[in-house]
């Protein structure tokens, strides 16, 4: 199973809303040969850590690719820049982020590129339940623990909720 996370919290002058914007990141895997299985529910989630920032809108899609994943990390990042992104720090309001958060049960060597699974899936709200919603019994390839497990562990204070 080959697992990406969609997150915005910015219009774009191209896409329109974040939700629409995420939308346009499947239209634009799909062009890039990658096949959209299927995508959780758009949930609405404050900036991890908490800042000023508007809201995001996050989800996860379950992908089919013959790409390596460092070439389907090369495509988002390339999908990323053509929407408009710019990475000028850590954390910042974005009009799109794509993040390869699992193939397979990969698990990188120390250095690789790219790190799989993502190390900070296991953390994050607006990962894990999308994550949960579409995959409950994914398991973590490291810890081996299921998508809702990990889901039902998280700590207080991150929301995360569908939209409608």
């Amino acid at each position: 199973m080959i697992l990406i996370a969609l997150g915005a919290n910015l219009p774009s002058p191209q896409h329109g809303t974040p939700r629409q914007t995420c939308e346009a990141a499947l239209v634009a895997l799909a062009a890039g040969g990658v096949r959209v299985l299927r995508r959780s529910r758009w949930y609405r989630s404050d900036p991890v850590p908490p800042s000023g920032q508007p809201s995001f809108v996050n989800g996860v899609a379950e992908v089919a690719t013959d790409l390596s994943p460092a070439d389907l990390l090369a495509l988002l990042h390339r999908i990323e820049m053509a929407f408009g992104r710019t990475r000028r720090q850590r954390n910042e309001a974005r009009l799109i982020d794509l993040d390869l958060l699992a193939y397979g049960d990969r698990i990188s060597a120390a250095g690789e590129v790219p790190e799989l699974p993502h190390p900070r899936l296991a953390e994050r709200a607006f990962v894990l339940l999308p994550l949960a919603e579409l995959a409950p019994d994914w398991h973590h390839p490291v810890s081996g623990q299921r998508a809702a497990d990990l889901a039902a562990r998280l700590p207080p204070g991150q929301l995360a909720e569908p939209l409608d």
